[in-house]
């Protein structure tokens, strides 16, 4: 048989027979799928240190007739050691696999991939702000699902400008005009610019950046709980 290779993301594992694991992993080229890691619980096994959470993983596969593939061999790539520092990362970081694993097929497009490696990045660097990172996950997510927020012009079709106070109508995406409205276009412009950053690690030094996406993080989560699998 075939033995393919890839770059891959463990999403979740659980314990399997006497010594196995198995392993759901995304990949860039392969999207989503199972492995069956052979013997990867006993003692000395070279297979355990290639399948952690929180990294990137070089493996070698086979696929099989059934559902389920055969982990050949795995080598770590990169590990997001800190992560696992910070006990609230660690909470986040296994719900963004959820969230991923959640709202993916097994035919996922590599987009998926590079945004689960990045929020990964994101919370691996302790000096950047959780809220941060969740905003940013959250806003990339909607983005790559279709369901961007229109940051451009309000329900009406109005450009949105400086002096207005804006609410948020959650089925058009878009903003309105709303004299005791919770958002500025200080606040817009800073979506924007999260929707336009190519990572978390970049927003480190941009000033407010936390206080920003406090405001903003109730807004995002109701978004994504409309527009996404829950």
């Amino acid at each position: 048989m075939q033995q393919l290779k890839t770059r891959a993301i463990v999403l979740s594992r659980h314990n399997f027979r006497e010594t196995d694991r198995i392993v759901n992993v995304l990949t860039p080229e392969f999207g989503k799928f199972g492995l069956i890691a052979k013997g990867s619980r006993a003692m000395k096994s070279r297979l355990a240190g290639g399948i952690e959470l929180f990294s990137v993983n070089n493996i070698v596969f086979i696929k099989g007739r059934s559902d389920l593939a055969t982990l050949v061999s795995s080598r770590l790539e990169k590990n997001f050691a800190n992560i696992i520092k910070d006990i609230e990362r660690v909470q986040y970081g296994y719900e963004v696999l959820k969230i991923i694993d959640r709202n993916t097929e097994n035919e996922v497009e590599d987009s998926y991939f590079v945004l689960l490696e990045l929020v990964l990045a994101g919370l691996d660097n302790l000096n950047l702000s959780l809220d941060v990172i969740r905003l940013w996950f959250l806003l990339k997510l909607l983005m790559v699902s279709g369901h961007s927020p229109n940051l451009n012009t309000d329900n009406r079709g109005v450009k949105l400008k400086d002096g207005e106070i804006y609410g948020f109508d959650v089925d058009s995406m878009a903003f309105f005009v709303q004299q005791q409205g919770r958002y500025s276009v200080n606040h817009i412009k800073f979506l924007r610019l999260l929707l336009s950053s190519s990572s978390p690690v970049s927003l480190a030094s941009v000033s407010g950046a936390a206080q920003y996406a406090a405001d903003l993080m109730s807004l995002a989560v109701i978004m994504r709980n409309l527009h996404l699998n829950s």
